[in-house]
């Protein structure tokens, strides 16, 4: 056989075998690359969102607003910090409407294994500041919402690997996109802090992104889903347009949409401070110089 020929056939094989290896992942791997893909989105970044709620009605298979959304614009600013970067500081304020604008939330999330979040709300009506536990003792209670929305502080939560249990169920293929279905459980430690025993997940392969979600109680019923509508790249980074959830248990549904997003911002770590919920001239300041920025 030609040399040339037979280093061919190797090399074809060599690929095959590298290709199979590469795309054999176990659960946890998988959601490895789902997280850094996260963290690349939280990376100095300054996001406009515009979030609708409304009662939901099915028709024809399809999900539909059954009265007039509310609809809320928000600014987020978030960077990266922390050992290795895994750790993330964000903060967003309502924008529009007029009578909710100043409603701020600021977040710190760890990587840390058991260690919990912090969030504080800041109701501008009120002119106080609260602080929001991350634990959930309670199986019947609800997460706390995110500016009256269906999407909750457990639900945007990244990171924490290490507090769950990853079972690669299957792949396969969902809306032409290359798939792995997997199982996600609160560990012992972190039953007791969340409100879902297991969330299963739809995880595209190619752009390390959940594109779909079930999150199930702790009877097993399943009490929430997530779907992802619109995908791009943009630095480098796959990220959704468009994301709803669905409280099945209320009929109520919320969807986030990107408006914009800037990566790359030169942002003050002084803004992630409780003083920027409260102080409007403080927080004003700083957030005109990341505005100022955007291309």
């Amino acid at each position: 056989m030609h040399t040339k020929f037979k280093f061919l056939i190797f090399s074809i094989a060599i690929s095959a075998v590298m290709s199979g290896f590469c795309y054999a992942k176990t659960g946890r791997e998988i959601m490895e690359r789902v997280d850094a893909n996260s963290r690349e989105r939280n990376e100095s970044v300054f996001s406009l969102l515009k979030m609708s709620t409304c009662k939901y009605g099915v028709k024809n298979k399809k999900i539909k607003c059954t009265q007039s959304p509310t609809i809320k614009v928000i600014e987020s600013v978030a960077i990266n910090t922390g050992l290795n970067r895994k750790d993330t500081k964000s903060i967003a304020f309502i924008r529009e409407p007029p009578a909710e604008k100043g409603v701020g939330m600021l977040v710190y999330t760890y990587d840390e294994m058991g260690r919990d979040n912090e969030t504080w709300l800041y109701l501008s009506a009120l002119g106080k500041v609260k602080r929001i536990v991350s634990s959930n003792s309670d199986a019947d209670s609800e997460p706390v919402s995110i500016f009256g929305s269906e999407f909750t502080n457990q639900d945007q939560e990244t990171g924490k690997l290490n507090d769950y249990s990853f079972k690669l169920l299957k792949k396969g293929e969902f809306k032409k996109s290359r798939v792995a279905i997997i199982e996600q459980v609160p560990k012992l430690h972190r039953i007791s802090k969340s409100r879902y025993s297991k969330s299963i997940l739809w995880v595209d392969l190619d752009k390390n992104l959940v594109i779909k979600a079930k999150m199930y109680d702790k009877k097993g019923t399943e009490i929430r889903r997530l779907i992802v509508g619109k995908i791009e790249k943009k630095n480098n980074v796959w990220l959704a347009r468009s994301t709803t959830i669905l409280n099945l248990n209320t009929k109520r549904l919320s969807n986030m949409l990107l408006v914009s997003i800037n990566f790359g911002m030169k942002i003050t770590s002084d803004i992630f401070s409780k003083r920027s919920l409260t102080d409007k001239a403080f927080r004003e300041t700083r957030l005109n110089v990341i505005r100022s920025q955007k291309k």
